[in-house]
């Protein structure tokens, strides 16, 4: 059984103006002895020029996240800082609480980089290449096929309103499967964006930075807040 991480899987409601303050986004994890439990809470690390600063950068695909212990921002997990952003190529690195290396992300946006479609490279610290593309050509074929009646779809799904549901059918495909060496130790699927770790020597926190990036990268964009 796969170890599974995932990103707010929960919507709240009104919060304890007490605890406003407080990081609301959560990650989960769970090896399946168990329900989920939050390993971490990721928070958009702000440069000197503040929100502003940060949105600018953003749109150049560069990010920069803290992945805290508590919601109190006590301890860190992981921070994600930017290699390089340029020309639809973003390169990440995902360092542990002492500053460690944990691993590395690269995103090639589609028609930028090496392919037709948005590529993921993840490389663990000493570790070999894992290689992913956004979703499988034939959905990409069918999904443009059909992109009028996409534009149509998207319409009532945005007046649906239902949380999660962002885009609905009219979203591209976004599942992601990771191959290195013969093995796909990493897939994230869009039902329930979900990442799960198929290999049991995958960092944890790797993959929690992972999640908290191509989460950024979807119609969520949890960290475009301008406030």
């Amino acid at each position: 059984m796969s170890n599974v991480l995932m990103m707010n899987p929960v919507r709240l409601g009104n919060q304890d103006p007490a605890s406003a303050a407080a990081v609301k986004d959560t990650l989960h994890f769970s090896d399946g002895s168990g329900p989920p439990r939050v390993v971490a809470h990721p928070e958009r690390e702000l440069p000197p020029g503040g929100v502003p600063a940060y949105l600018a950068a953003r749109r150049t695909g560069a990010r920069s996240f803290v992945l805290w212990a508590d919601e109190h921002r006590r301890e860190r997990v992981a921070t994600v800082v930017t290699q390089s952003a340029s020309g639809g190529v973003s390169t990440f690195q995902v360092l542990g609480a002492q500053g460690e290396l944990i691993g590395t992300i690269v995103r090639e946006k589609v028609l930028r980089g090496r392919g037709l479609r948005t590529r993921w490279t993840v490389t663990p610290a000493g570790g070999p290449d894992m290689v992913g593309y956004k979703g499988r050509i034939v959905w990409w074929f069918v999904w443009w096929l059909f992109l009028p009646l996409m534009a149509v779809v998207l319409v009532f799904s945005v007046l649906d309103g239902t949380p999660g549901n962002e885009g609905g059918l009219a979203r591209g495909p976004r599942r992601i499967r990771w191959r290195a060496g013969g093995r796909m130790p990493l897939e994230f699927r869009s039902g329930g964006d979900k990442l799960h770790l198929h290999a049991p020597e995958v960092d944890w926190r790797l993959g929690a930075a992972l999640v908290a990036l191509v989460r950024s990268f979807s119609a969520v964009k949890w960290d475009a807040s301008k406030k």
